[in-house]
């Protein structure tokens, strides 16, 4: 299909009108800004002017999509079910708006064979202007010394309270010279708080989470939710059979994540 059959606009709109209901939000970006920002050896193999998208869950989906998902018997046992469930949402979505498209979808628990990641969740959020990926280089004069601080993205509505779950490529579609790359909005522009945002996401998160709530969320995770991202990949299994889940084969395997990404 060629590229003026199918525009940016479109492409947007379709994906807009297909998974948002079910808790997601999408936010195009050229492969060039992606590239731009990153080394050769993770840069996408594509023009800089192709169209890409970025899928983000927002805290909706979770009682929207992933329940029902786990209620209809979705969920296989071989992986983890969080990743099942996007993957069909999205894989689905990708074949009823757009057949006949070459769309590469990538999602943010995958690996190259040389154990590098499909695409870097947090800097194609940046990129897209969805939210601001806040990194140890934005804090000037830094209180760490020579310690590694790991960077974190926070939505300008919901904090920390989504994850980014997948990219799509739309091969035959180029964005053009006139559409320029948005800022994400700033939501902690103090050196005071870029600090206590790091260092609540590097050395507490997995306890109380607190860098969620850097800007007032518009929603959070309910308690459910949170009890099964505060558990353990291992464990959420045993989880979901206390809850009345039980997968279809009586298997599973631990997922491996990034940090915005199946642990929520």
């Amino acid at each position: 299909m060629a590229a003026t059959v199918l525009n940016v606009e479109t492409a947007i709109r379709l994906l807009k009108d297909t998974i948002s209901e079910l808790g997601f939000e999408v936010y195009p970006l050229k492969v060039g800004w992606y590239n731009a920002l990153l080394p050769a050896s993770l840069r996408l193999a594509h023009p800089d002017d192709t169209l890409a998208v970025v899928v983000l869950s927002t805290p909706a989906m979770f009682e929207q999509t992933f329940l029902p998902f786990m209620e209809d018997g979705g969920f296989q046992g071989l992986t983890d079910p969080i990743d099942q469930c996007v993957k069909q949402c999205i894989s689905a979505a990708v074949s009823r708006c757009f057949p006949g498209q070459t769309v590469e979808v990538s999602y943010d628990y995958e690996m190259l064979p040389n154990r590098k990641p499909k695409f870097l969740a947090q800097t194609a959020a940046h990129v897209s202007g969805a939210a601001f990926y806040y990194q140890q280089a934005d804090v000037t004069d830094q209180p760490w010394a020579e310690k590694k601080m790991f960077g974190v993205c926070v939505h300008p509505r919901f904090g920390g309270w989504f994850a980014i779950r997948s990219l799509l490529v739309f091969e035959d579609v180029t964005l053009g010279p006139d559409v320029l790359q948005p800022v994400p909005p700033d939501c902690v522009p103090t050196r005071e708080g870029r600090i206590k945002l790091l260092e609540s996401f590097n050395h507490r998160w997995q306890q109380d989470w607190s860098y969620r709530d850097v800007v007032p969320p518009v929603q959070t995770y309910s308690q459910r939710q949170r009890d099964y991202f505060s558990t353990l990949p291992a464990q959420r299994f045993a989880l979901l059979k206390t809850w009345g889940f039980l997968p279809k084969e009586d298997q599973q395997s631990e997922a491996v994540s990034d940090t915005q990404g199946s642990h929520g």
